[in-house]
């Protein structure tokens, strides 16, 4: 035998025979052993293994550690100093996306449902995952339904959806009616039993398609690895080229081989390789990602992935799940309507009545904290609330002062009478509105028997009808304001009515109030397009509709960011640019989503998308520096290379110049405040300046260092000092150029990067360790006045390749201007209205 549950499919009915006494441990036991328990796999992030391989097993790591073990090997370990660097930047991304994994994972253990059993004839509170099939289920008020069950008699209870189909409205579930995991016992209570568990229920196969991990689209990323990919490229060749210049430089490959003058030579190839790698750009783009995860952390934010960072900063389209994002979900009283007669008396007492019945439903509770008891009326009789019904009675005593019948329900169930027609019109209107609206009516006399069964009475005389609101989170409008100001355009996707949407859409001030109707969207996916863009609010929108309208904002080639809690929202989450949980989402949720706001705080999404902007656009200000180091390096390695020079620098030197020149002011440039919305093209306008930057300041070090060896013959050492001065002065000139517009902090940083300069050539200890010196004045001069002169050029292509500065807050590289240490971001878009109502 077996049982229809309510989408017509057939339930076993083994579970019945436990209905009284529950399973035995023996019988627990069992299924247990059997693996049938309600746990299912939480692959919320990557294992530790793979948080490590991502991280340090790459083709650069590689690289730079052969390189560095050769050093060490050999000797040299001042000039390894290098490796510092890729050990830093590597540990950064493990720690900080394990910090991550750690915080979801504790989240998921503190968020572990519990439920109330009855085993061995007698209850008992266990964790959800140790349910079993055919368990008996105690369900009351509050309670999470952790695993399908069936529910058991016939006391109705209230139930909340919402997390599963995104419909706010109450769901009201009788005797042999499905409870699905995931959803809340709003109202009554009673007793189910366990059909399904772990991988079986129906939360888990939605969110089945959505728990493969996978790293969000980050164009920083894609940008360096085709910088990368193009070094990889000129690694081997420029390597052995630079190799057979060095071992020529000190007398030929047997000459060098047979005296020892080939450990040299290996050094110089190797200060070559090492500075064609940016290896700088990588520890600044995962510092700038990492403090801004810490910054987020710190207001209660948790950041799943470094480059979901940088989509922040990108997103130029937010996608909004009404239903605990804008409304926190829960019933508000909004107001009395007059029904066109005079008010009976005791109805204020009638209400209060409904309303001390607070576990009836949640409307019950919102009639409650409306009009609180002042003197509860003591009922002969009452009816309750019944879905079939719709509508629920009290009955008072004839000496009482709400004497007679009350009846509360549905417009439509409770005004039967000839004289409700106007009223009719007046309920309708205002449930059009998106209100959820109820009405009051009185019968002086009790209900006739058989009244709940063959229907109401006509003599009804209507009394109030009453209209109910969800619950506006309070920072809702002040948070959609911010993104109209920012031109971040909001779309609010629901499974609810669309005119509910669209009163909660008025109520906070979003759009001209009209929603489109998701089940008249297009199947054309052009057409589809053409609505998502001319549309702004959404109703009625299945799980699989918010994904598809997802997906046709990013065929528009928008950045889009959703937020969402329930596991309706799971597909949609996982293919957006951006997923952003709430904290009373599913773990199914969490676990797709690329930022979760622990304490659900809608008003917290200015201050993250602030956050990512002040990254990104930091990231790029540094990018200009390293990338303008990438290009010189390879510049002159490959033309001392052709020409078969000594190459200019030492390993150490090149360390020196780096960490002075790039890597200390980038790291502090890179924590700086303000930016607005990233605009598309990072590696276009990043090497549209250090490409010719890089060449400029490679030619100035060649002409340098050519002029040293080759014309004066000065020794190595005097030629490498003087190579160091001339790419000191013009690397710092680039560093001023990415800098801008200045302010005082960056004067201080590009100060102290000057003085470092000076004091690494006149302090004994630093000149012995780098092996630097100030160049006979034969050198000294020629040095200086070639690196002016290419200052003077750097400036001049940094006016030729500055963009105006109205499109975005990128890296200003026009004339020396101060501005405050942080910027407001313009406003000017007030949002656009939505078109005509779809009916």
């Amino acid at each position: 035998m077996s049982t229809a549950g309510e989408n017509g499919t057939p339930v076993p009915d083994v579970g019945l025979r436990h209905a009284v006494g529950g399973l035995s441990s023996a019988e627990v036991g069992e299924r247990t052993a059997a693996g049938r328990i309600n746990s299912v796999p939480t692959a919320t992030s990557r294992s530790i293994g793979q948080i490590v391989q991502a991280n340090v097993f790459t083709l650069f790591n590689a690289v730079v550690g052969g390189c560095f073990i050769l050093l060490l090997v050999l000797g040299q370990w001042r000039d390894a100093l290098f490796g510092l660097s890729a050990i830093s930047n590597s540990l950064i991304g493990i720690i900080q996306e394990y910090r991550a994994k750690r915080s979801l994972d504790e989240l998921a253990i503190l968020q572990a449902a519990r439920n109330t059993v009855v085993r061995n004839g007698a209850r008992e509170t266990i964790s959800s995952e140790g349910l079993v099939p055919d368990d008996l289920v105690v369900l009351t008020a509050g309670d999470q339904v952790t695993a399908d069950l069936l529910l058991l008699g016939e006391s109705p209870l209230e139930v909340d959806e919402s997390l599963l189909t995104g419909e706010s409205e109450p769901v009201p579930k009788t005797g042999g009616a499905e409870l699905l995991s995931g959803s809340l016992i709003l109202a009554g209570s009673g007793r189910a039993t366990v059909l399904r568990v772990g991988p079986d229920t129906f939360a888990y196969r939605l969110a089945a398609e959505a728990r493969r991990f996978s790293l969000v689209t980050s164009e920083i990323r894609r940008g360096l690895e085709k910088v990368f990919a193009v070094i990889t490229w000129l690694l081997l060749p420029t390597a052995l080229l630079l190799t057979n210049a060095q071992m020529q430089d000190q007398g030929g490959w047997a000459g060098a081989m047979g005296s020892g003058r080939w450990i040299p030579a290996a050094v110089g190839a190797i200060a070559g390789i090492m500075a064609m790698i940016p290896l700088g750009l990588l520890l600044m783009t995962s510092v700038a990602f990492a403090v801004g995860g810490l910054r987020l952390a710190r207001q209660k934010v948790l950041i799943q992935e470094l480059a979901a960072v940088e989509v922040l900063a990108r997103v130029d389209v937010l996608c909004l799940d009404k239903t605990g994002t804008l409304s926190s979900g829960s019933i508000m009283f909004d107001a009395l309507h007059d029904a066109g007669t005079a008010r009976a008396a005791g109805w204020r007492a009638a209400l209060e009545w409904f309303g001390a019945h607070a576990d009836a439903s949640s409307t019950a509770a919102a009639i409650g904290a409306a009009f609180p008891v002042q003197r509860l009326q003591q009922a002969q009789d009452s009816v309750p609330f019944s879905s079939a019904r719709k509508w629920s009675s009290v009955t008072f005593a004839p000496e009482s002062a709400a004497s007679g019948t009350w009846i509360l329900g549905a417009p439509d169930a409770v005004l039967g009478s000839a004289g409700s027609t106007g009223v009719h019109g007046k309920a309708a209107a205002l449930a059009s509105t998106g209100l959820r609206t109820l009405a009051l009516a009185h019968l002086p006399a009790p209900l006739p028997p058989g009244a709940p069964e063959g229907g109401l009475p006509l003599e009804l005389v209507p009394v109030l009808l009453l209209t109910f609101r969800e619950s506006i989170r309070p920072d809702a409008a002040a948070t959609l304001d911010y993104f109209r100001r920012q031109k971040v355009s909001v779309k609010i996707i629901s499974g609810d009515d669309p005119r509910t949407v669209a009163a909660l859409a008025r109520t906070v001030g979003f759009g001209a109030g009209v929603a489109y109707d998701a089940r008249q969207l297009p199947d054309d996916p052009l057409q589809l397009e053409e609505a998502v863009e001319a549309w702004d609010l959404f109703g009625s929108v299945t799980p699989s509709q918010k994904r598809d309208l997802i997906l046709a904002l990013k065929r528009r080639g928008h950045t889009v960011a959703m937020t969402g809690d329930g596991v309706n929202d799971v597909l949609a989450l996982k293919e957006a640019d951006l997923g952003i949980a709430m904290d009373s989402a599913s773990p199914a949720t969490k676990a797709v989503a690329r930022l979760v706001l622990l304490d659900g705080r809608f008003e917290r999404l200015p201050a993250v998308v602030d956050e990512g902007r002040r990254a990104v656009s930091n990231i790029e200000r540094v990018s200009l520096v390293f990338l303008s180091k990438t290009v010189y390096a390879t510049v002159i390695s490959v033309v001392t290379g052709i020409l078969l020079l000594a190459f200019p620098f030492l390993p150490r030197q090149l360390s020196a110049l780096d960490g002075l020149t790039i890597g200390l002011p980038a790291f502090f440039l890179a924590l700086q405040p303000g930016g607005q919305r990233y605009a598309p093209g990072f590696l276009r306008r990043s090497l549209a300046f250090a490409v010719p930057a890089g060449i400029c300041a490679a030619l100035c070090v060649l002409a340098v260092s050519g002029y040293a060896q080759m014309w004066t013959g000065h020794s190595l050492e005097s030629a490498q000092s003087a190579a160091t001065v001339t790419l000191g002065l013009v690397a710092a000139w680039i560093l001023v150029m990415a800098s801008r517009p200045l302010n005082w902090t960056k004067v201080l940083i590009l100060a102290g990067m000057y003085a470092g300069l000076v004091l690494l050539f006149i302090v004994p200890l630093t000149q012995d360790f780098f092996r630097v010196d100030w160049p006979p004045s034969s050198l000294l001069v020629p040095a200086v006045a070639v690196a002016a002169a290419g200052c003077l050029a750097i400036e001049f292509i940094g006016r030729l390749t500055r963009r105006p500065r109205a499109a975005a807050d990128q890296p200003g590289l026009g004339p020396l201007t101060l501005e405050p240490a942080s910027r407001e971001g313009d406003g000017g878009n007030a949002g656009r209205s939505d078109g005509p109502a779809s009916t």
